[in-house]
């Protein structure tokens, strides 16, 4: 059957489509401004139909509904990477967390967590019949194709973007067509504290970095202070809206890469309707799933690797707390480690982890004797090197303990530095 019969005869409604789910499936939803809208919506409605679905997602964009009280019959939430709005379902029992670095978590999609079912959404097809996973590869492809029953919606307006992203008309199952707005994060307001901790990252990044970064005020602000270097490259988990400006001014050209020279390379794409713009079809942009991105030794082939990260915590001795408070999962692993050990691995690399110096209204310091008890650690302290703020940049990698410490506290806020060393005395038995 030519691919244009099979479209037409694989058409179903959002309705129709759900109702192939069974009791007791493990499911996989399409990532972060990807995913699925109208099935998940459909798949909610639908709710009477199953007992105990498995549904396994990263970063959740929509309304999250499988997550409330009253769907706890219906549906089980897996989460890698907690939001807004599963962090309740995962506090209270509900829900269920899976700590893996992004890069590994591709092969579970594979073997111990393969899924009955992958709800995504995809572009429309090529003439060859080809649809893109468009701004969403990462997992979402991998665990797509792996999965027994595959049902796609169909966004009339979703980026077609290059790179690994491809499937056929004939290995979906049911497709949902649709002409929607994509979901879009808008840039984050920009405070005096980002922009300091902005120009303090960028007065370390060298011409000819290849960079990663995620999204929100700090990251934005960093590259608020890259106008004067030339040929930045990036290699990043997420690509964000703010690399837009710096390729049209040059500044970031990717020539000077040695993995996929010439070319922006991530496993996913959110941020402003801009953004997507400028993804769509561009031979600049290529997208690869997550095992390929971020894979430390892939990353670390491309000299001068710059990844910038945030946390929750710091402790003295540089060990970062990125995804909880005390016990109390908050978010998740991510790319942070992968993208750290790629860095230090890079000839000339930097991993930055670039954080305010207090959170909760200036009321609590970031940098601490110790983490919060439960606290979980993210990256070791002998992943960490680079640790800025507001107030400067410590360089951490060939220090002891105690310069870690001393080198942390002159960048921690003022008004704790003196509890700070007081601590410090404490703990090493010197004066600070």
């Amino acid at each position: 059957m030519a691919w244009k019969q099979m479209y037409a005869h694989k058409i179903v409604t959002a309705e129709e489509a759900v109702k192939h789910i069974k009791s007791n499936d493990r499911l996989v939803l399409g990532h972060a401004a990807a995913e699925p809208l109208p099935l998940t919506d459909a798949m909610v409605a639908n709710k009477d139909q199953y007992e105990n679905v498995e549904i396994i997602h990263f970063v959740p964009m929509g309304k999250s509904e499988y997550c409330k009280p009253e769907m706890e019959n219906y549906f089980t939430h897996n989460s890698f990477f907690l939001g807004g709005n599963t962090r309740e379902a995962i506090a209270s029992g509900r829900g269920r967390f899976t700590p893996a670095f992004l890069h590994e978590s591709v092969n579970f999609f594979k073997t111990t967590l393969q899924p009955d079912v992958a709800l995504f959404q995809v572009s429309p097809p090529d003439e060859h019949g080809y649809c893109s996973f468009g701004i969403s590869v990462d997992f979402t492809k991998p665990a797509a194709e792996s999965a027994r029953l595959k049902i796609a919606e169909i966004n009339d307006i979703f980026p077609r973007t290059l790179g690994d992203t491809f499937i056929h008309i004939s290995d979906i199952d049911y497709l949902v067509p649709t002409s929607r707005p994509l979901i879009e994060i808008m840039p984050t307001d920009i405070g005096e504290v980002e922009r300091a901790i902005g120009e303090n990252c960028a007065s370390i990044i060298e011409d000819g970095s290849a960079i990663q970064m995620g999204i929100g005020a700090i990251p934005d602000a960093v590259l608020l202070f890259l106008d004067n270097k030339k040929d930045l490259g990036i290699h990043t988990e997420m690509l964000s809206t703010g690399v837009v400006r710096l390729v049209k001014q040059g500044v970031i050209n990717n020539r000077l890469k040695t993995t996929h020279s010439g070319k922006i390379t991530a496993t996913f794409v959110m941020g402003t309707q801009e953004l997507y713009d400028f993804a769509e079809n561009n031979p600049m942009v290529e997208l690869y799933p997550a095992d390929y991105i971020n894979d430390p030794v892939l990353i670390s082939r491309n000299d001068k690797v710059v990844s910038i990260c945030s946390c929750i915590q710091i402790d003295f001795t540089g060990q970062v707390c990125a995804e909880s408070i005390g016990p109390k999962q908050f978010s998740g692993t991510g790319g942070q480690v992968d993208f750290f050990r790629g860095a230090n691995m890079s000839k000339g690399g930097k991993a930055i982890t670039a954080i305010s110096s207090t959170t909760a209204n200036g009321k609590i310091s970031r940098i601490v004797p110790f983490l919060d008890y439960g606290s979980v650690v993210t990256s070791t302290r002998n992943d960490v090197n680079y640790v800025v703020t507001e107030y400067g940049i410590a360089q951490l990698k060939g220090k002891t303990t105690r310069n870690r410490a001393r080198a942390l506290i002159n960048i921690a806020h003022p008004k704790f530095r003196p509890e700070l060393i007081s601590q410090f005395e404490e703990i090493f038995k010197c004066v600070f």
